[in-house]
C-alpha cells in the first residue's frame, strides 16, 4: 500500500542558519543534554510525569512484545514504559548522541539494560525493516520533526497491523486565561529560567515557539490519518497544557 500523507514540514528552528532542522535540533540537544532532565522538571512544574504515566495506561492492557519510543532523548518514557509494561521490551531512537549518552547511563543506573536499548536514528528514514513493533510512542518530540507527515508515515511502516501508536506533545490551553497566561509564561519564563540556569538562550527560546506552529487537536489526527492511522483520537491534560493522540495501523 502506497502511503502519501500531506506533508506538513516544520519551519521554526532552534536557530537562524542554513543548516537543516535536523542538523539545528541535534545540536541543540546535544548542548542541552547534561541539564535536559532537570530543567524538565522545573520547568513542567514537575507535571510532564502524571502525563507520561496517563499516556501509557493506552498500551498497559495490550502489552505490546516490542515498542519503538521515537525522539526518545534520555529515554524517560522508554524506561517508564519498559517499568509499566514489564512483558515488553524497548528500542528508544533519537538524532542527538548526547542525550542518549545520557539516557543510557539511567537505563544502566535502572537495571533495564536487557530490555531498553538506544540507537541514533532519524524518524524520517527508520532503519528497520516494515511491521517490526507492536507499538511506537513519542513524547515532547513530535514538534521536532522536520516534517510530521513523513515521520508519521515511516512511523505507519514500521508498526505491525494492529499496532497502535501514541504521542503526548505539549499544547496550548484554549480558554481564557490559561492561554494569554501560558503563552506568557512561555515565551518569557521559560528562557529566562532556561539563561539562568544552563547559559542557553536561543535553545529556550525555540520551545515556545514551536509549541505555537505544532498542529493540535483534529488537525494533528489528520495528519495521523493521512499517514494510514485509523481509530484516531486525542485528550487532553492539566487544561489543555499537554495532548495524547493515539491511533493504530488497520489488522
Amino acid at each position: 500500500m502506497s502511503l502519501k500523507p500531506k506533508s506538513r514540514v516544520e519551519a521554526v528552528t532552534p536557530y537562524a542558519s542554513d543548516e537543516s532542522k535536523r542538523e539545528q535540533i541535534t545540536r541543540a540537544f546535544d548542548a542541552l543534554a547534561r541539564r535536559y532532565d532537570r530543567l524538565n522538571r522545573i520547568l513542567s512544574l514537575g507535571l510532564d510525569l502524571g502525563w507520561r504515566r496517563r499516556a501509557l495506561r493506552h498500551l498497559c492492557s495490550e502489552v505490546p512484545a516490542h515498542v519503538l519510543d521515537v525522539a526518545t532523548g534520555t529515554a524517560d518514557f522508554a524506561i517508564l514504559a519498559a517499568r509499566r509494561l514489564p512483558g515488553s521490551r524497548i528500542t528508544g531512537i533519537d538524532l542527538s548522541d548526547g542525550m542518549l549518552a545520557a539516557g543510557r547511563k539511567k537505563v544502566a543506573a535502572a537495571g533495564l539494560d536487557a530490555r531498553v536499548t538506544l540507537k541514533t536514528g532519524d524518524c524520517l528514514a527508520l532503519d528497520f525493516p516494515g511491521a517490526t513493533f507492536d507499538a511506537a510512542t513519542a513524547a515532547f518530540g513530535v514538534r521536532n520533526f522536520e516534517d510530521l507527515g513523513a515521520g508519521f508515515a515511516e512511523i505507519r511502516r514500521v508498526l505491525k497491523p494492529g499496532g497502535r501508536v501514541v504521542i503526548l506533545e505539549l499544547s496550548e490551553p484554549r480558554a481564557f486565561p490559561l492561554r494569554p497566561l501560558c503563552r506568557f509564561y512561555l515565551r518569557h519564563a521559560v528562557p529566562l529560567v532556561g539563561r539562568l540556569l544552563t547559559g542557553l538562550a536561543r535553545e529556550y527560546r525555540y520551545l515556545p515557539a514551536s509549541i505555537e506552529q505544532v498542529p493540535q487537536g483534529e488537525a494533528m489526527l489528520g495528519l495521523l490519518r493521512a499517514a494510514g492511522f485509523s481509530e484516531c483520537r486525542f485528550e487532553t491534560y492539566t487544561f489543555g497544557l499537554c495532548s495524547c493522540y493515539t491511533g493504530r495501523v488497520r489488522a
